[in-house]
């Protein structure tokens, strides 16, 4: 896997990624916050998204595992038809900046959504991300279904 990190888990980052949202969102708005973390995931984890093109999604899965696993989320992926699963009772990064005392920006979560978006882009693949909560998500990877009527 290209991205995994060794060493020492810097949870300090989740804090200047929320620090760094706020600002961003504040000074150019959401929509030029969402685009840099689409880019980020077209770009940045496009290792990924090849993979996805193929119809190969072992690299995401082993992404969600190692770095969720290494935060000591409390997660787990489930395959399902024609579906993958990934089920976060508690996020780390949300976790983290509460344990900092740092006020959660209210777009802090969309980074995960924009992010899986580029990540997706022209893949022929989608990932739904639905919010369970302030800390938790449901996030579904699947085949973009075409429609042909």
């Amino acid at each position: 896997m290209r991205y995994r990190d060794a060493g020492n888990v810097h949870m300090d980052f989740h804090g200047a990624t929320n620090t760094t949202i706020r600002y961003i969102a504040n000074k150019f708005g959401v929509d030029a916050m969402k685009m840099i973390f689409f880019k980020t995931g077209r770009d940045v984890y496009r290792s990924i998204r090849e993979g996805l093109q193929k119809g190969d999604t072992s690299e995401l899965l082993e992404h969600w595992n190692y770095y969720l696993g290494r935060e000591k989320a409390k997660f787990r992926i489930v395959s399902k038809d024609d579906e993958i699963v990934l089920r976060i009772d508690e996020c780390p990064a949300v976790r983290h900046v509460r344990k900092l005392g740092l006020e959660l920006s209210p777009h802090f979560c969309e980074q995960t959504d924009s992010l899986n978006k580029g990540i997706c882009s022209g893949t022929g693949f989608e990932i739904i991300t639905v919010k369970t909560g302030e800390a938790s998500c449901i996030q579904t990877l699947r085949r973009i279904k075409n429609d042909t009527k």
